[in-house]
């Protein structure tokens, strides 16, 4: 496990940078929720990506095409919620959904601004490669950090012939080298390297100065991610070669929630203990016990949140007003 005493201070692009110099693996997962942005800035991640593959973990899809704008700003601003409760260190970066950058420069820079300043990323992340340079460019110059992505781009499926690993033959492989070296020099801040053979990403890795971060792409790249519902097994019937299962939280999660099915059907639950009375303290205003990140605190009653979970520790983030179109 991550030891949270060699955690330092917020995570940015120089951060990544210095840490490819160093040496230092990136540890980056996706998220999709205030709840698990909090625990997995907490654990220590560095970088958490709201992904558009939501569309397929949280939405039930087969792609990630129908995902929208506002549900990717939807998103954001749930993840950034998560972090600013937690250390607040793990730098967020967003999906550029489909079609939300391919149409036009001018409405890639309004989306692109759009989820910084209304979903509080911290970057974009852009899929494709060199037809992209020009657009990684002028986000970097107006002040977007950019994320690359190139091999297997999911907005690409239904060109890719589906989900298929990228880059085994001399031709494409050569392709995404000069892919990454032009997202490189138009500035964007680090590549994901999806689905293509180790050999090749240690290639990619070793040309460039910016990190690489590898998904279904050997352990040569200079930082790894995975979607979160897979490393914890959340899906039985998703098993790609490249994720490592870390839990089996869908057998957990069914114990659970049959014991409680249980217990509530033979009168079980509540019990005395989850039950208020007139003569208990509670009605005389001394509070109720909440749990809190795994322990119990003493929290006046208008302070327990559903199920008595205490909402103060979320941090709200101050709004801020939708940039307005042209």
């Amino acid at each position: 496990m991550a030891d949270p005493s060699r955690r330092r201070g917020k995570v940015t692009h120089l951060t990544l940078r210095e840490m490819k110099r160093r040496g230092e693996r990136i540890a980056m997962l996706t998220a999709y929720d205030a709840s698990f942005a909090r625990l997995c800035d907490q654990a220590g991640v560095d970088v958490l990506l709201v992904g558009d593959s939501l569309g397929m973990v949280i939405q039930g899809m087969d792609n990630t095409l129908s995902v929208t704008m506002d549900q990717m700003i939807y998103h954001c601003q749930a993840v950034a919620r998560g972090v600013a409760a937690a250390s607040g260190r793990a730098m967020i970066v967003a999906d550029m959904p489909f079609l939300s950058y391919q149409a036009s420069r001018e409405e890639a820079v309004r989306n692109a601004g759009r989820l910084v300043k209304e979903g509080h990323a911290e970057a974009v992340k852009l899929e494709g490669g060199a037809e992209w340079a020009d657009l990684a460019r002028r986000l970097s110059r107006l002040g977007v950090p950019v994320m690359g992505h190139i091999g297997l781009t999911p907005q690409s499926v239904h060109t890719l012939g589906g989900f298929r690993v990228q880059g085994r033959g001399e031709e494409q492989s050569r392709q995404l080298l000069d892919d990454a070296r032009a997202l490189e020099e138009a500035g964007c801040f680090a590549i994901v390297l999806e689905a293509i053979p180790k050999e090749l990403a240690a290639e990619i890795t070793a040309a460039l100065t910016i990190p690489t971060l590898g998904i279904g792409a050997g352990p040569d790249c200079d930082g790894q991610v995975l979607v979160l519902y897979d490393l914890l097994g959340m899906n039985e019937e998703f098993r790609p070669r490249f994720v490592k299962r870390y839990e089996n939280l869908a057998v957990r999660v069914r114990s659970a929630v049959g014991n409680y099915i249980d217990e509530v059907r033979t009168g079980q639950f509540p019990g005395p203990e989850h039950s208020f009375s007139r003569d208990s303290a509670a009605a005389s205003g001394a509070g109720v016990r909440a749990a809190a990140g795994g322990g119990e605190a003493d929290l006046p009653i208008e302070d327990a949140g559903v199920g008595c979970v205490p909402r103060c520790p979320i941090v709200p983030i101050r709004p801020i007003q939708p940039a307005r179109a042209g």
